[in-house]
């Protein structure tokens, strides 16, 4: 296991308030170093987003098998989606 500390930072904060703004900014600035933990969720891809890079999108029936597996550091449930952190992305 890699014994180096890392630095985590979290957004936090109700859908459309910026957060999305907010974390564009701090990895687009190219004197920076940051690596993005890209969330997994069930809702329907939004115009716009591209899997893999916004969320990792994903069927109910897949998200749920991952959570069988325990392979989410945490997720909830909101207004009927599936939101996670796989752990392998952190």
């Amino acid at each position: 296991m890699d014994n180096e500390k890392g630095l985590l930072i979290v957004l936090s904060g109700p859908s459309g308030v910026g957060k999305g703004t907010v974390r564009k900014k701090i990895f687009d600035d190219p004197s920076t170093s940051y690596k993005y933990s890209i969330s997994m969720t069930t809702r329907n891809m939004r115009e716009g987003e591209v899997d893999g890079v916004d969320y990792f999108f994903k069927s109910k029936s897949e998200f749920e098998a991952l959570i069988k597996e325990d392979q989410f550091i945490e997720y909830a449930e909101y207004v009927g989606n599936y939101y996670g952190t796989p752990v392998q992305y952190v």
